[in-house]
Parts: C-alpha cells; sequence; structure tokens
C-alpha cells in the first residue's frame, strides 16, 4: 500500500498501520516541524519527507491508495479562539481537499476536533461523507473526542477497554516537573478531582482528599496533574512524557529523540494510534474496486465553499 500523510506529524498513522498489520510500500510524509520529523525518521527511517502540504503535488508521488491527514485543528477547537476558517490554520483543511481532488486515493481518513455544527457541515459537504465521533477514552484513559471523515465502511463501536488513569501511570517516574502555586491554587479552588479507578468526578479539594485517607486515589481532572503526597501536604507533577505516550497509545519512549517540551507538544497534537488502527484494520475487509470515491473527485471541477 501506498500512503501519503498530510500533516503528518510523529507519523501515528505509521504505528496504527503498522498495528493494524497493513503492508506499507511507500509512505509519503507532508510536515514541517523539524523535532516531529526527527521522532519519525528515527523510528520509521524510510519516510519520504515531502515538507509543506501546501507544495505537495499528485505527480511527484505516483498512485496513492491512502490518504490520511489531522488537519491543524486550533481553529476549530472549543478550547482555543474558534476563528475556524478564518484561522490559516485550520483553513489548511482545504489542503487536505485539493490532494484529495488531484491524487485520488483509493481510501481517505480525516481527523479533526470538536466543533460548531456549521463547520462540521462544511468538512462534510467538501468530503461527501458524514464524520463519525470517537471518544479515546474507548481505547485508552484520556477523554479525546474526534470527528473521523473517512470512506472506508464497516467501522463498528469500538469495545470499552476499561482503561483508566491509574492503568497509564509510571510506577516510579525520574525527574517529575512540579506544577506551579498558582496551577495548584487554581486546582484546588475548582474542587474537581477525577477517580483514578473509575474516572468519574468528585467533589474533593486537594487536602480534604489527603485528610480521608485517599491518597493515590484521585488524579486532577485536568489530566496534566497528579497529587504527590508529602506529608499534610500535596504537591502537584505534571504527567511525564511516557505518560502522555501512554494516553495517545503510543509505544514508551517513542518521542524520545526530542526535549521533553516538543515532545508534550507532538504528542498533544498528535492523534490516538489505537483508534486510527481500528478504522484502517477495516480496509483489509472492503471492497477494493475503483468506485469507492465519490465520482465528483473523479470527473468534476472542486468548488471550494465560501465561508464567512
Amino acid at each position: 500500500m501506498n500512503v501519503l500523510s498530510l500533516f503528518d506529524g510523529m507519523s501515528c498513522t505509521q504505528l496504527a498501520l503498522k498495528k493494524a498489520d497493513i503492508p506499507v510500500t511507500r509512505y509519503f510524509a507532508s510536515e514541517v516541524d523539524k523535532y516531529a520529523i526527527k521522532v519519525t525518521q528515527a523510528n520509521f527511517p524510510d519516510t519520504i519527507q515531502l515538507g509543506d502540504v501546501r507544495q505537495v503535488a499528485a505527480d511527484q508521488i505516483g498512485d496513492i491508495d491512502l490518504l490520511v491527514g489531522g488537519s491543524p485543528c486550533q481553529g476549530f477547537s472549543f478550547a482555543g479562539k474558534r476563528l475556524a476558517f478564518d484561522d490559516p490554520r485550520s483553513a489548511l483543511f482545504f489542503e487536505f481537499v485539493r490532494c484529495l481532488k488531484e491524487i485520488n486515493p483509493r481510501y481517505f481518513l480525516l481527523e479533526n476536533v470538536r466543533m460548531k455544527q456549521e463547520h462540521l457541515n462544511v468538512i462534510s459537504d467538501c468530503l461527501e461523507v458524514e464524520p463519525i465521533c470517537i471518544n479515546s477514552a474507548l481505547v485508552s484513559a484520556q477523554n479525546r473526542v474526534r470527528y473521523y471523515w473517512t470512506n472506508i465502511s464497516g467501522i463498528e463501536k469500538l469495545e470499552d477497554k476499561g482503561i483508566v488513569l491509574r492503568d497509564i501511570l509510571e510506577t516510579h517516574p525520574n525527574n517529575y516537573t512540579l506544577m506551579s502555586d498558582k496551577f495548584t491554587k487554581r486546582q484546588e479552588g475548582r474542587k474537581c478531582l477525577v477517580d483514578m479507578n473509575k474516572q468519574k468526578s468528585a467533589s474533593l479539594s486537594a487536602m480534604e482528599y489527603v485528610k480521608n485517607g485517599r491518597q493515590g486515589d484521585y488524579l486532577a481532572c485536568e489530566s496534566t496533574g497528579i497529587p504527590v503526597v508529602n506529608r499534610d501536604e500535596v504537591y502537584w507533577r505534571k504527567l511525564t512524557p511516557v505518560e502522555c505516550e501512554r494516553l495517545q497509545t503510543v509505544p514508551d519512549n517513542y518521542t524520545n529523540h526530542a526535549s521533553n517540551t516538543q515532545r508534550y507538544k507532538m504528542l498533544g497534537n498528535g492523534m490516538t494510534v489505537d483508534v486510527i488502527a481500528s478504522i484502517l484494520e477495516k480496509i483489509k475487509t472492503n471492497n477494493l474496486s475503483q468506485d469507492v470515491m465519490p465520482s465528483h473527485f473523479r470527473e468534476e471541477q472542486l468548488v471550494l465553499p465560501i465561508v464567512d
């Protein structure tokens, strides 16, 4: 299989293909972040890097069986400013559409975040498929709701593996980073902790849970801080890079070819490997006819919508 991955990042797609047991003949990656590229090449040295997605052209890569992309989502995310297509990063989605039309792969898969319905509609109209909504919590210890647009058929509801936060923590983490006093006070002020065994909210402040003898049973609700108990005091530490890799179902130390700062960044931007693998493995049972692509990508001029 020949694969083109746009906005490839640290190449979670290659990890997913490997997990799905789908052989790859050539893997082209479009990525501009030098640290993500370094991690990819360290783990998959045969990756053919193409650089900026705006420079990717059909005549330079030949036939492609699978086009994958997790286009930049900062403009769509409810955690951001929600500028949508006015944000130049999220507008790069239309580069995915351009490549889809020009390259005409047999299969495509696009991942993105939760967003307003009007923006979902624009993407769905362009791709002529409705998205599938999957929460990574089914296969990992994080709540990470994402939309997936694909022409791969037969995708079924994922089985809940029952993985909780306790399952991904390192037993004896080395060189962990304590959170600032500002973070600690903000977390205690919210009085919102998450049960590491059940992943449910609990109305206990940090000091209350220590006094109640619940040491080790709760984790900060943002999943970025973990309580460290020292007598009657509670400190908060960051999740380690390895713990973040486990949240994304990435192999331990896959990203250790970059600084911790860059590891956190690329893991946050990456896709949950086990979710992608569950989608891609359906390729093995799909009908491999040439008619899997919507007809207008083969025959008609693609007209991009005007978004106010």
